[in-house]
Parts: structure tokens; C-alpha cells; sequence
């Protein structure tokens, strides 16, 4: 048994949220120069923290004097026995030395657990009362008190929870998965690495910004030619004597880009019902703002672009998620939380709109029977949703069916992404009580069959299905769409088209006698997204539409407003299908280069200063 003066951040310093503050007395066992530190968090009056209690001795008697384990407190809310519980465990410290007597006497007793059977442990133990030993029970109680600040603030929510040497463990804790993780194995780092990196706000964008870089270096090597004819070699698909083929360029620009635009829709969708524009109020004001930083760029670009090119008026109009997000995360705590979900409401507007513009004005000749089928399949879509099919599969092969119709009726192919979206079913959330009951007992008749059978390699057949059935119904079918395909969005199909269209030969000509088109892009990038964001949200302010929230002012919203200027992979989206002319797509591709990076270094110039909490109408 062993005790170590160690401060609050020891094993914790990879979380950015953690501040080093009063020392704690952390009660570990093991060697002080363990190769291996686990740090769990956890509560003597919990069944989950029971079962990993024998989990924990199972690894040290694995480990050995490799393996440090430290335990702190983190009592459940609300919960006198578990509360009471953890302080007769420090006042065991405090006056006997036997922190871990008491905690392994807790921790045997389980569900068993109640304040007659804490009391058994204290009378066995000889602790005194709080009237005979005050000053005692006071330390033990700030022990507690510390430890639950400790878990507050590393935003631990749940008992148990484990680190692994400073990292939060988020996986299964039975003693295999535990035991890899400490080992270190390579398929655990790659997979937390792979998670840490996908939970960091700038990852997107960073990506986006690799891919883009990558693009520009090759197209402007050596390897350019090589590199744009492996873009536009034809990819065919044979059936039989039939075939169907694109050229690479347009599998990823018609095709993946199916995959961002479910993304969008299922987004758009989430955010329509249970979401941040689920009420009209909410709703009003990123909305008008969205709708200023449209309408205003569209009009600059018309006022300068020469008449030949004002069919691509929308390219100044979109905004990249990705990257806008990505910047106003990495601003942290000068960006009010209320102002990111600001913009992120706003961009979905922004999306929603875009994928409109797409379908209405950059679809060609319109097959009539190929459009019926599209319509057809919609409808049957709408059929499977009405009828309570929940299953992925139907609707996955409708989907694809889609694509084809739309594709071959002349309209653009990712819209099928959004239909998609919108005909993936939703449903109340199950009883979650009545669901862990129903997990619970069927865990119970299988540990209870198990003790029957000499050969056994995990649950049966029949309890995986059921297990499998209780899982899907934790989760409404359109988020956990959501939760599978956003990643590959994000970090596959968004890199992909990247590198696929952002590239572009840097020429002493390139703008190619084009500049009026430039400054149209650029203009509408830079100036028209934040002024017409800020001037349409004040708008519908002062006409009572809507309410600006206390927590940002004016000019944050402006700053907001000039990263929403980064147009980027929509934008030049819109431009390849405005721009089917390699010389005129190359200009706006320039301009949309040039506007981003200014509006990136505009919006967070604007919003680099702090401001405090200021009055709706403050400046």
C-alpha cells in the first residue's frame, strides 16, 4: 500500500482544460517509477466500478511492479451511500494508513453496499466518529472534495473512467481490451491516434489544407501533366456488353461527393428538428444572416464580372465548412461558444442553399423518363419510411438507383445524397431504462448458461442478435447514419476532391486576361459574405424577426462573417460546373485561392481582440 504527493495534472497534462492547482495526495499501488500508470476514476457504490475493480487486480497480478494504479474519487451525483462511502475510505488513510483495506473491503461488497454495511467497515477498522477524531474527517472530506473537482474538470462524467498514461481510455474495459491498451499495442496507437486527431476541431481542415497543398506542389512540378491525365482518364464499369464509365475527375466530383452531400442533409435535417433551428426564434437569426451573406456576394459579383460570366454569380455565395469551423476552433476561448454555433447554423443554411443552387442551375438537358424513375424511386423511398422500415440496406440500394436516374435524366447525380437524407427514417428515442434492463438480463442468462457448458468462446447467437436490436435503438437510423458516414465525409471524400480540382499551374499569365472575373469572385468572397451577414442579421433584429445573443457583439458577428468568406471547396465546386473552359476555371480558381486566405486572415484579425459580455446592441 502506498501513497504519493503528486499534483492534479500527474497522468492528466495531454487535456488542454487541465490547470495545475492544490496538490493532491494520490493513493496508488505499484512501483513510483511504474513503466505503466492507470488512473481511474471511480465510486465504491457502483456496480460497473465493482466489476472493474476485479479487472484492476487481474492487471496488477498481470503487470506486476510495471503497473502503477492510482484511484480518485468520483462518487456519483446525488448519491449519500457512495458519497459517505469514499470518505470513510480517506478517514481510513487519515488515521490508520489503510486507505486500501477500505477500498478493497468496499469494493467486495458491491450492490451490497449501503451506509449499515460502511458503518461494519468503519467499526472493523476502529475509525472514530466525526465528534471524536473532527479534524480527521474534515482532511477526508476535502480529499473527496479535490478528487470530484479533479474529475469536473477533466469533464470525466462517468464511473468508472480509466487513463492510460496521461490519455483518457474510451474503450471496452474488460481486461483484454485494457491490457493492449497498457501494452501499447500497434493497432491501439493507430486507433487512438486515428481518434484523437478525428476529435480535433481543426483536423478537417488540416486535411483540406494538406490535399490543397499537395495538389498546387504537383500540378506545378514536373508531374503535372502526369498528374491531371490520371484525373481525366475515364474509369469504367462493365456489365456484361454494357458499360458505364467517367472520367476519375467526375466519379469524385459526381460520385463522392454524393457521400458530403448526405452529410449536409442529414445535418440539415438534424438541425431542423431537434437542433439549434428547430424553433422559429433560434432559427431566425443565423437564417437572415445566411441569407445576407448570399444575396450580397451574388450582387457583387454581377456588378463586376463581365456579362459572358454572370452564370457564376453563385460561386462567391458558398462558404467551406470545413475550413471556417476549423479556424474558429483553433481561435478557442477568444470565440464565445453562442458565436460558434452561430456559424456553424449559418453554413448549414449556407449548404442547404448551395445544393438548391446546384440542382437548379447547373443540371443540363432534362430526360423526362429518367426523371419519372428518379420520382418513382423517391417515392418508394418515402414508402419504406412511412411503413417503419428502419433497416440501412433499402435504402442504401434506393440510393444508388437514384444516383443512376438523376444522372441519366441530365440532373446533377449529388443531389441523390440529400433525398437520401431527407427519406432516412427518424424516431422517438427508445426508453433507455426499459432497454438496459432488457441488455442486463440478457448478459445475466448468459453468464448463467456459460457455468453449464465446458466450451464457450463469448455470448450465443441468439443474445448477439437481441444485443445488436437494443443498440440500434439507442440511436434514431438518420444519426447513426450521420455518426457512419461523417468521418469518411470529412477525412476521405473532402481530402479527395481537394486533390482532385485544387490545383492549378502558377504562370506569369494565369489570370489570363481575366481579372475583372477575379475581383468579381474575390470582392464577393472578402467583402460581400460579412457585410451581408452583418447588415441582413441586424435587419431582422431591428425588425423583431429575430435576437442577437448577448454573449458576442457586432463586430465578433463581422469576424464571424469574413471566415464565412472562405469559399473554397464549394466554391470551386460550383465554379468547375459554371467553367467547363480549363483557362476561365483556372482564373476563378485563383480568385477563390487569394479570397479564402484574405478572409481567413480578416476574420481572425477581427475576432483575435477578447470582448466581454456586452448588451444586444453594443458595437
Amino acid at each position: 500500500m502506498a501513497s504519493v504527493h503528486s499534483h492534479d495534472d500527474v497522468g492528466i497534462v495531454r487535456y488542454p482544460s487541465a490547470m495545475a492547482t492544490t496538490p493532491i495526495e494520490d493513493h496508488a499501488l505499484g512501483g513510483s517509477d511504474g513503466v505503466l500508470t492507470l488512473l481511474e476514476y471511480g465510486s465504491f457504490h457502483c456496480r460497473y466500478c465493482n466489476a472493474a475493480h476485479e479487472v484492476v487486480a487481474n492487471l496488477r497480478d498481470r503487470f506486476g511492479e510495471r503497473l502503477r494504479y492510482v484511484f480518485r474519487h468520483r462518487p456519483i451525483t446525488d448519491d449519500a451511500v457512495a458519497l459517505k462511502a469514499a470518505e470513510v475510505a480517506e478517514l481510513a488513510h487519515q488515521v490508520r494508513g489503510e486507505y486500501w483495506e477500505a477500498h478493497d473491503r468496499m469494493m467486495k461488497r458491491g450492490e451490497a453496499l449501503g451506509e449499515r454495511e460502511i458503518d461494519e467497515i468503519a467499526a472493523q477498522l476502529a475509525l472514530p466518529t466525526p465528534e471524536e477524531a473532527p479534524q480527521a474527517w474534515a482532511a477526508a472530506r476535502e480529499k473527496v472534495a479535490r478528487d470530484r473537482e479533479s474529475a469536473a474538470r477533466h469533464e470525466v462524467r462517468l464511473a468508472p473512467t480509466f487513463l492510460i498514461n496521461g490519455r483518457r481510455y474510451e474503450g471496452a474495459w474488460d481486461e483484454v481490451s485494457l491490457g493492449e491498451a497498457m501494452q501499447g499495442t500497434l493497432g491501439h496507437r493507430i486507433q487512438a491516434a486515428a481518434l484523437g486527431f478525428a476529435r480535433w476541431a481543426p483536423s478537417t481542415g488540416l486535411m483540406l489544407l494538406a490535399m490543397t497543398v499537395l495538389a498546387m506542389g504537383l500540378v506545378n512540378s514536373q508531374h503535372g501533366p502526369a498528374f491531371e491525365q490520371f484525373w481525366t482518364k475515364p474509369f469504367v464499369f462493365a456489365f456484361g456488353g454494357a458499360s458505364f464509365g467517367l472520367p476519375l475527375r467526375d466519379w469524385v466530383n459526381d460520385g463522392l461527393l454524393t457521400i458530403f452531400f448526405l452529410v449536409v442533409g442529414l445535418e440539415i435535417k438534424r438541425e431542423l428538428t431537434v437542433g439549434r433551428l428547430a424553433s422559429k426564434r433560434a432559427a431566425a437569426f443565423p437564417i437572415a444572416a445566411a441569407l445576407g451573406g448570399m444575396t450580397l456576394p451574388a450582387l457583387i459579383y454581377l456588378a463586376f464580372a463581365p456579362a459572358a460570366f454572370h452564370h457564376g454569380w453563385p460561386i462567391p455565395t458558398t462558404t467551406d465548412t470545413a475550413f471556417a469551423v476549423a479556424l474558429i476552433a483553433v481561435l478557442g476561448a477568444r470565440v464565445p461558444v453562442e458565436l460558434r454555433i452561430f456559424l456553424t447554423a449559418a453554413v448549414i443554411v449556407d449548404d442547404l442553399a448551395a445544393i438548391a443552387i446546384v440542382g437548379a442551375f447547373f443540371s443540363g438537358h432534362v430526360d423526362p423518363q429518367f426523371l419519372a424513375a428518379a420520382g418513382a424511386t423517391t417515392a418508394a423511398m418515402v414508402v419504406l419510411n412511412r411503413s417503419g422500415v428502419y433497416r440501412a440496406l433499402p435504402y442504401a440500394l434506393l440510393g444508388i438507383v437514384l444516383w443512376a436516374c438523376l444522372h441519366a435524366a441530365g440532373i446533377h447525380a449529388t443531389l441523390a445524397g440529400v433525398v437520401l437524407a431527407v427519406a432516412t427514417p427518424t424516431r422517438p428515442p427508445g426508453n433507455f431504462r426499459a432497454l438496459l434492463a432488457q441488455a442486463a438480463t440478457v448478459l445475466q442468462a448468459e453468464m448463467r448458461n456459460r457455468q453449464d457448458q465446458l466450451i464457450r468462446h463469448g455470448p450465443s447467437g441468439p443474445a448477439l442478435r437481441e444485443l445488436d436490436a437494443i443498440h440500434a435503438r439507442l440511436e434514431s437510423p438518420a444519426d447513426q447514419l450521420l455518426r457512419t458516414v461523417e468521418p469518411w465525409s470529412s477525412y476521405f471524400v473532402l481530402p479527395i476532391f481537394a486533390l482532385a480540382n485544387a490545383g492549378f499551374a502558377l504562370t506569369a499569365g494565369m489570370a489570363g486576361g481575366h481579372e475583372a472575373l477575379i475581383a468579381a469572385i474575390a470582392l464577393g468572397l472578402v467583402l460581400g459574405k460579412p457585410l451581408g451577414m452583418l447588415a441582413l442579421a441586424w435587419l431582422a433584429v431591428r425588425l423583431g424577426i429575430a435576437a442577437k445573443p448577448d454573449a458576442y457583439t457586432w463586430r465578433q458577428l463581422l469576424g464571424a462573417g469574413a471566415l464565412a468568406g472562405i469559399g473554397f471547396t464549394m466554391s470551386l465546386y460550383i465554379a468547375a460546373k459554371a467553367f467547363p473552359d480549363p483557362g476561365v476555371f483556372a482564373a476563378a480558381k485563383l480568385a477563390v485561392f487569394v479570397a479564402s486566405i484574405v478572409a481567413a486572415l480578416l476574420g481572425t484579425a477581427l475576432l483575435w481582440k477578447r470582448s466581454a459580455t456586452v448588451a444586444p446592441d453594443s458595437t
